[in-house]
């Protein structure tokens, strides 16, 4: 369903009971509210949570900003290596007063944030700005982004900002599964078919390559949180893969040792991916920091 949420028409999906606690999952960079898989949806409204997953703007089938054109990525990344300021289209920021607009709108006054990558650095940001609306938080596969932390190698850099062989369908899918196959699980390899019918789904329903650029600028634009994410009180989980690619695990300790809150699950062989055997694990994980919120109220 479209609801308007900070002044933007938002793609919002609400399952499990009205009455349930609500569980807000926050999706990554260029990504649609389906990437979070419905089984992990499945698992957490089975605890009896009520579960929103939501197109963060410019993605899936949330509003976009296509009229304020595509950036220069090369460019940016030559300003940002310089420490030159960057001018994004909106800021990290920004998509944190999306997602506080999407509990406005379902009239949510507090809700258990779980947010995977990019979708981990709008919640810091939402829980340090408005912590009493934040219940708990789980923050997966993220960064505080700061620069002295290990950072991808040129093989993944160039995967990230490769691009497909032309727009038709198959092109796109055989393009996120290059991609997919250089940042994923190497413990926990999906299953080929299933992967390509899934993929194959999220090309269908929506693909904007424009706004993955623009919100990529807004990721690097958004700098270094280290020195407030210590502020941060409310109960929190860190989930990181030890093999991940993209967002190397140091980056998840970092994070841990940051929040006094936080408790930690480093997860062997798990990239920077969501694998099919690993939800019950998360939604374990999610569950249990909720009930720690729960004990501190």
């Amino acid at each position: 369903m479209q609801i308007v949420a900070n002044g933007l028409r938002l793609e919002v999906d609400d399952q499990g009971p009205v009455a349930g606690q609500p569980v807000l999952l926050v999706m990554g960079l260029g990504m649609q509210l389906t990437a979070w898989p419905q089984a992990l949806v499945d698992l957490l409204v089975a605890r009896g949570f009520r579960v929103i997953r939501f197109d963060n703007r410019d993605a899936g089938l949330s509003q976009g900003f296509d009229e304020a054109g595509t950036p220069n990525l090369a460019w940016a990344g030559l300003k940002y290596g310089l420490h030159l300021p960057l001018q994004p289209v909106y800021r990290i920021a920004d998509m944190a007063a999306d997602t506080l607009g999407v509990m406005d709108a379902l009239g949510i006054a507090g809700a258990h944030v779980c947010g995977a990558s990019m979708g981990g650095m709008i919640a810091q940001h939402l829980a340090a700005a408005h912590p009493q609306r934040v219940r708990s938080l789980v923050l997966m596969m993220t960064t505080t982004g700061a620069r002295h932390l290990p950072q991808p190698s040129l093989r993944v850099r160039a995967a990230l900002m490769s691009r497909p062989d032309g727009r038709r369908p198959e092109a796109v899918v055989a393009h996120l599964q290059r991609l997919l196959a250089v940042i994923g699980s190497p413990a926990y390899p999906p299953e080929p078919a299933a992967q390509q019918q899934r993929l194959q789904a999220l090309v269908a329903r929506a693909w904007r390559p424009g706004g993955t650029a623009r919100q990529l600028l807004a990721v690097a634009a958004d700098g270094d949180r280290s020195s407030w994410v210590g502020g941060i009180c409310v109960p929190t989980a860190v989930i990181h893969g030890e093999a991940d690619p993209l967002i190397p695990v140091a980056a998840g300790r970092d994070l841990a040792m940051r929040i006094r809150s936080a408790q930690a699950d480093y997860v062997p062989g798990m990239g920077h991916d969501l694998p099919v055997a690993l939800l019950p694990r998360f939604a374990e994980t999610i569950a249990r920091n909720a009930a720690r919120a729960s004990l501190s109220s």
